[in-house]
């Protein structure tokens, strides 16, 4: 017998530069974490006792952020011995995909109370340092027509005929939308980082780039264009034979942005929240995961998205707000052309391009945004979503309670 699983709070870091003069960089992984547990456990009274799990997606789980990282967190936030965790990889779906795990826990009664979230300290284990034979195995590159994700989203750029300015003006946006909500005090979930005295490290993103303007983003070189000379474009001309070349359109100033950040989401049944006296804010509705063309790698959103909607009985005009990953402009752009979302729906307070994408942790980071979002516009439901290396697509809905 299922049961529904609540969301009883969803929080994150800041997110900084994920590079070693980054404004997290002297903050080790496993205490960006662990700081969230103290945080919960403060603002919602939580017992840590009635946890059963914490599940941290991650997605280079090595070294300072490996070794079922989950439980180390649980350990170092002081949290009772009987608290167990773990860790998890889907790529960029990672931090999703352990909020939904944490759901399906609560729904079908393996456990009562769980934590899902990720971190990914991108100053200490920088992107792909975990390896991968997908990625690193010439052998399986040849079979399996291994792309770097920035070739995926130039060719998307290229099939659906978005221009360098198009890509920019997207990326303006994120920065100028991401400038207002800091400014106007949106970001309600957003936890400062404290140091072992309790005095605060970082208490506000400081990655983006408020100043942004076209002229500036348009003096950006492509990122991928070098890449692409290497044999890459040949390969995905060689999936792709309608497109003649393909038009390197992103650049550092319209793609993610490396960070280091984590997040933490509170997910249990009605009876535990009824004996800690706890009020839902949310409700996991559906949950989705898709693969697609691993060449182009990039496109997941749009049928993930449509797979949930069709699991809930929901269609787009159902959805008050859509938070969706901004790996790249493009990835964005083509979720809006294939589902119709428009664009005052779709990450209205900014996204990874202004505020970074720290991989492991992004997902549950947008269960917060998205809550946010709802409560302060008095919304009913909201998705997210998030493309994932290999083709692969994740969503879930949620509703404001």
């Amino acid at each position: 017998m299922s049961t529904d699983a609540f969301i009883y709070d969803a929080i994150r870091t800041p997110r900084s530069k994920g590079k070693p003069d980054g404004g997290l960089n002297e903050v080790k992984p496993v205490n960006l974490a662990a700081g969230l547990l103290k945080h919960l456990e403060r603002r919602t009274k939580l017992d840590p006792a009635r946890v059963g799990d914490v599940i941290l997606g991650c997605a280079d789980p090595l070294r300072s952020q490996g070794g079922a990282i989950g439980k180390t967190v649980a350990m170092v936030a002081g949290w009772p011995d009987s608290v167990s965790g773990l860790q998890l990889d889907r790529f960029c779906g990672s931090g999703l995909e352990a909020v939904n795990i944490a759901a399906m826990k609560v729904i079908a009664g393996v456990e009562d109370l769980v934590v899902g979230g990720g971190v990914e300290s991108m100053s200490h284990e920088p992107i792909a340092s975990g390896g991968s034979a997908w990625v690193s195995d010439p052998a399986i590159n040849i079979q399996t027509g291994y792309l770097p994700q920035g070739i995926g989203a130039d060719l998307i750029a290229t099939l659906d005929g978005y221009s360098r300015e198009d890509i920019d003006t997207f990326a303006l946006q994120s920065q100028q939308r991401a400038a207002k909500a800091q400014e106007l005090g949106y970001l309600k979930g957003l936890m400062p980082v404290l140091d072992m005295h309790g005095r605060v490290i970082l208490d506000k993103d400081d990655f983006n780039k408020p100043q942004t303007t076209m002229q500036a983003l348009g003096g950006l070189k492509p990122s991928f264009a070098q890449m692409g000379e290497m044999g890459f474009d040949s390969i995905a001309l060689s999936h792709y034979p309608q497109v003649e070349r393909i038009n390197h359109v992103h650049t550092p100033g319209n793609s993610s942005g490396i960070v280091d950040g984590a997040s933490a989401v509170l997910i249990g049944n009605a009876a535990v929240g009824r004996d800690l006296g706890m009020t839902p804010r949310g409700r996991i509705v559906a949950m989705a995961n898709v693969s697609t063309d691993p060449v182009i790698m990039l496109t997941g959103p749009a049928p993930a998205t449509m797979k949930a909607l069709a699991k809930a009985g929901l269609g787009i005009d159902d959805i008050d707000l859509f938070e969706v990953n901004e790996a790249f402009a493009s990835v964005v752009l083509r979720f809006m052309r294939d589902t119709g979302a428009p664009n005052d729906k779709v990450n209205v307070n900014g996204g990874a391009i202004a505020l970074g994408h720290p991989i492991g942790a992004t997902g549950g980071m947008l269960v917060g945004a998205m809550l946010d979002e709802l409560e302060r516009r008095n919304g009913r439901y909201g998705l997210c979503t998030l493309c994932i290396g290999a083709g692969m697509g994740i969503a879930t809905i949620i509703e404001r309670i």
